[in-house]
């Protein structure tokens, strides 16, 4: 057999392989950027309303025990969300994941903005790209193998639309698998359904929030290193208090509260509770304007970034339904500004790393965190955000917001073989935490 035959052949079988996966790729993120922009539109018109009508903080424990109900005797296939979705490309041989879980999560998130529960967004754009991404998988009459790919552009097709960055949503669906490891099979068709995604859900009506960083210092000088690693420092507390609270208060409510129902009445009864406190709904929902003021010079109190852990760990732990995503951008970008308040710093600077830093340490991505800063903040960000991201992405060790995530190399030395699961919660023998 000659080597050009050879040749052709390995060319040809990759061309298919291109074509194949991108086309299926585009399909996913055409689904996920329609579904993305529905979600948006409706989160849109529920946190209008809810600012209009501020007397619905009320009803947030009653709508919590629909939800919980909801979910105890319609969605207990589908309650553990994006963890489903990672167990399942995990064991693609499992069951496929119920369609109810897209509108289920739709639903049960807008009604928790609605009400005034800190949450965000990402978890159910995620959940809903990759719902309807294995609903492709049976007609399609996919293998395995084909339906794990077909589930992880799902995720990145959802992260890229919800959030209007396509790299950093193609590279996410890559890493947030296995800690340490980016699985590069699925790049193709990951890239292609992010990249469809955003330009299906901008051309739907979605813009996206813009944040402006300010002037930034022509130069770095080695105490701005020095300063720059230890809010790296802090954000990576900042990720790991948050994961720790959020499960610490799902595994309390879990083992004390045997109604489902009757958890997220107990939640949003503390958020109420909690807001009249304070003094301020800042906390409430996304939180979008508080991060806006975040890159102002003495915009937030220096202890916003407490109060918004929170009051979403407080949300997401007692059943209420949304991602960890925006609140982890809040966390991160107050606890920025007073970092660069106390050390006189540039606000937005420093805010602007922690929106991105925080979350790196929490969902163990610190490549696509790092892609995200540079699509949202410039490139002239790239190398601090880098710093930023890295060193909290260390700092928080294997705790993270998702349980279902596998151990594939540790942070400092030594590897994780395929199952090992993060040492943050209790084992279940399935290489993931309970």
């Amino acid at each position: 057999m000659s080597l050009p035959f050879l040749v052709d052949r390995r060319e040809g079988a990759a061309a298919w392989a291109l074509s194949r996966w991108g086309v299926l790729g585009a399909l996913v993120g055409v689904l996920s950027g329609v579904a993305a922009a529905l979600f948006l539109h409706a989160l849109n018109g529920a946190t209008s309303f809810r600012e209009l009508h501020p007397y619905l903080l009320l009803g947030l424990p009653i709508v919590g025990a629909a939800i919980g109900g909801v979910y105890q005797h319609y969605g207990k296939s589908v309650v553990t969300g994006n963890n489903l979705l990672l167990d399942r490309i995990h064991s693609p041989e499992a069951a496929a994941i119920p369609f109810r879980m897209a509108p289920l999560v739709l639903v049960a998130t807008v009604v928790t903005h609605l009400f005034g529960g800190s949450a965000g967004r990402e978890g159910t754009a995620i959940q809903m790209g990759g719902t309807l991404a294995g609903l492709l998988a049976a007609p399609l009459k996919l293998s395995a193998r084909d339906r794990r790919l077909l589930l992880m552009s799902g995720i990145s097709g959802g992260f890229g639309a919800v959030f209007g960055t396509p790299i950093a949503g193609a590279v996410f669906g890559l890493e947030v698998l296995t800690i340490g490891r980016i699985d590069y099979e699925a790049l193709v068709p990951c890239l292609a359904a992010s990249v469809v995604g955003d330009v299906v859900c901008r051309g739907l009506g979605i813009r996206h929030h813009l944040y402006a960083v300010g002037v930034l210092p022509p130069s770095l000088a080695p105490v701005s290193w020095l300063l720059i690693l230890v809010a790296g420092v802090l954000f990576g507390v900042a990720a790991t208090v948050f994961s720790l609270l959020t499960h610490g208060i799902s595994h309390a409510m879990s083992r004390r509260v045997s109604r489902p129902w009757l958890r997220p009445v107990i939640g949003g009864s503390a958020v109420v509770a909690l807001t009249f406190l304070v003094g301020t709904r800042d906390y409430l929902g996304l939180s979008l304007p508080l991060i806006e003021k975040a890159f102002t010079p003495g915009g937030v109190v220096l202890w916003a970034f407490a109060f918004k852990i929170l009051f979403t760990a407080i949300t997401l732990g007692t059943g209420f339904k949304g991602g960890e995503v925006t609140p982890l951008f809040c966390i991160g970008a107050t606890l920025g500004a007073g970092f660069a308040h106390l050390t006189g710093q540039p606000t937005g600077f420093f805010a602007a790393m922690g929106f991105v830093a925080v979350f790196a340490g929490a969902a163990n991505t610190p490549l696509a965190c790092t892609i995200l800063g540079i699509e949202l903040f410039g490139s002239a960000m790239a190398v601090p955000i880098a710093a930023a991201c890295v060193v909290a992405y260390t700092v928080s060790g294997h705790h993270g917001i998702y349980l279902s995530q596998h151990l594939g190399i540790h942070k400092i030395g030594g590897t994780g073989g395929p199952n090992e699961s993060i040492p943050c919660g209790q084992q279940d023998g399935s290489g993931r935490i309970q």
